[in-house]
């Protein structure tokens, strides 16, 4: 896997959830922060976002929108000041089962398709944790085309129950995910990320480390990989990805073993061995050390945690 994959699966939980809604007049909702990350496409007309504690932004047709940490948001036909959408504002879900209801379009009408990921926010990788709290995407002739692509057939999806569709669905939202998060690394090339992944030296050090974690790797070894010498991998991935190529390493890994421990019933040894400890004491003492818990306690809160939502 390469390491914009790498960074969704690490945090992705479940199925994510989608609507295609139609609404018309005045309307406004209101969601609440919550641990995921919501999104927006408008297919007809255009609406408002107004995210807590950011500038409002307007939504055009074709425009795709990421709230990738949750924030708390108001989306609107209009404008309007936050202490009137407060007022104003129904619930999300209650919204969304009343626009829903309308099976043809009328003049006028905003159309979406709106929805959330499920996400564990408690380790993020730091490509992330970069993300801005929002991500707009505007509708410009020939960009982002494979979004675009992703865009049509996620429409054309909710638009009729069709054959197939109970496992489409979750496979066009994960797309959409990642088409949205490749269209703004290809705008924002001053970010940390896109800069690294941008690197060749740092972007062959990133896929060896991510294409196989569990190897006995030394910065000799992935210096070779990278094809540079050891001080020039050490200088240039440093700088860009904000640790040394090991102490990214042992990061990973321990992501890695976390992202286990949730998501399976595999034995802590069973683990170990798969991100590259000798042994489940080594594998529990370095996550202790980064988590403040041990493996046992981190997988009984994740069940906690998945159970509560």
């Amino acid at each position: 896997m390469d390491v914009v994959s790498d960074a969704i699966s690490a945090v992705h939980l479940g199925y994510p959830s989608s609507h295609r809604v139609r609404t018309r007049g005045n309307w406004c909702a209101r969601l609440d922060p919550y641990d995921g990350a919501g999104f927006y496409v408008v297919l007809k007309g255009s609406c408002w976002l107004l995210p807590d504690g950011c500038a409002p932004v307007h939504l055009g047709v074709g425009d795709a929108v990421l709230l990738p940490h949750g924030a708390g948001h108001v989306i609107a036909d209009s404008p309007i000041d936050a202490t009137i959408a407060g007022q104003k504002a129904v619930p999300f879900e209650q919204w969304v089962a009343g626009t829903g209801s309308r099976d043809q379009p009328e003049p006028g009408t905003t159309e979406m398709v709106c929805g959330k990921y499920r996400l564990d926010c408690s380790r993020l990788h730091p490509l992330m944790t970069e993300l801005p709290e929002v991500v707009h995407l505007p509708n410009r002739v020939g960009s982002h085309l494979e979004l675009r692509a992703a865009i049509d057939l996620l429409a054309g999806e909710l638009d009729e129950q069709r054959a197939g569709s109970c496992i489409a669905l979750p496979s066009l939202l994960d797309l959409l995910l990642v088409y949205i998060i490749r269209s703004w690394m290809t705008e924002d090339t001053s970010g940390t990320w896109p800069r690294a992944l941008g690197d060749p030296v740092t972007a062959a050090a990133l896929r060896a480390l991510h294409a196989n974690p569990a190897a006995p790797w030394s910065n000799d070894r992935l210096a070779a990989e990278a094809g540079v010498s050891r001080p020039t991998l050490a200088r240039r991935f440093t700088t860009l990805v904000g640790r040394p190529p090991m102490a990214y390493l042992t990061w990973w890994r321990l992501i890695l073993a976390a992202t286990q421990l949730r998501n399976t019933s595999d034995t802590l040894a069973t683990i170990a061995g798969r991100v590259g400890y000798s042994s489940p004491y080594s594998l529990s003492h370095a996550f202790e050390k980064e988590f403040g818990v041990t493996p046992g306690r981190y997988r009984v809160q994740a069940v906690e945690r998945s159970a509560m939502r």
